[in-house]
């Protein structure tokens, strides 16, 4: 494995990248060997949430189930914030029951994902997932524990090269999400901006996985 593509809508079955395939779990493909599986809030709905939590779950017990997500908060769509902090709030737990890493989508809700992440006392791994926003929200995130994961937005907006240079290098993590870019074409302008080679980048997130996904050196190796 060369590359890690954090979160990906599309398995692409290339034998050089280990993908953390985002699942649904009413969609899901039991053909694709690692994956992370949530409640996104676009797709709340109310009737199903608890059917839904409990195939999480289930699936949560599997070890290619890496992760818990993507999953969060979102102020720009019409379902309502308490249902959506309600459904978030019950996924969170669920990885802190399962130990699992958190793919996380925020958007405008900053502030409420930090005070639900502190209120209930969650220890595993927080990743904001296409992270876009300024250097200022980015101290305050890593300050509170969260890592960031960059993608399209990385390729597509120039003014996020500060903001990516002013994270540490091991509390990122780089991702494809939707766009049709592949995930070396991430890395490559990762390193760039960080002023290392690919595989100095290749051999640092290596080490973030173990931490994040708590490998140790044979896990990691029998997950590649």
């Amino acid at each position: 494995m060369e590359y890690f593509n954090f979160h990906t809508h599309r398995y692409t079955h290339r034998p050089d990248v280990l993908e953390l395939v985002n699942q649904y779990p009413q969609e899901f493909d039991a053909a694709i060997p690692f994956y992370s599986i949530g409640i996104h809030p676009w797709y709340i709905v109310a009737e199903r949430i608890e059917v839904d939590l409990v195939i999480i779950e289930r699936k949560l017990q599997e070890t290619n189930c890496l992760a818990v997500g993507e999953c969060g908060l979102d102020k720009r769509i019409e379902i309502q914030l308490d249902l959506q902090q309600s459904v978030f709030e019950k996924q969170l737990l669920l990885a802190q029951k399962y130990k699992k890493p958190i793919v996380i989508h925020c958007v405008a809700a900053f502030q409420e994902v930090i005070e639900m992440k502190k209120e209930l006392n969650i220890t595993v791994p927080m990743i904001i997932h296409g992270f876009s926003k300024n250097e200022r929200i980015a101290k305050q995130l890593l300050e509170n524990g969260f890592y960031l994961s960059f993608g399209k937005y990385l390729l597509r907006n120039p003014e996020l090269e500060s903001v990516f240079k002013s994270v540490p290098n091991d509390r990122f993590f780089l991702e494809t999400d939707t766009v049709e870019e592949g995930i070396e074409e991430v890395y490559t302008l990762a390193a760039k901006y960080k002023g290392i080679t690919v595989e100095e980048l290749q051999m640092q997130i290596e080490s973030t996985i173990k931490n994040v996904f708590d490998l140790s050196t044979d896990s990691y190796r029998e997950l590649i």
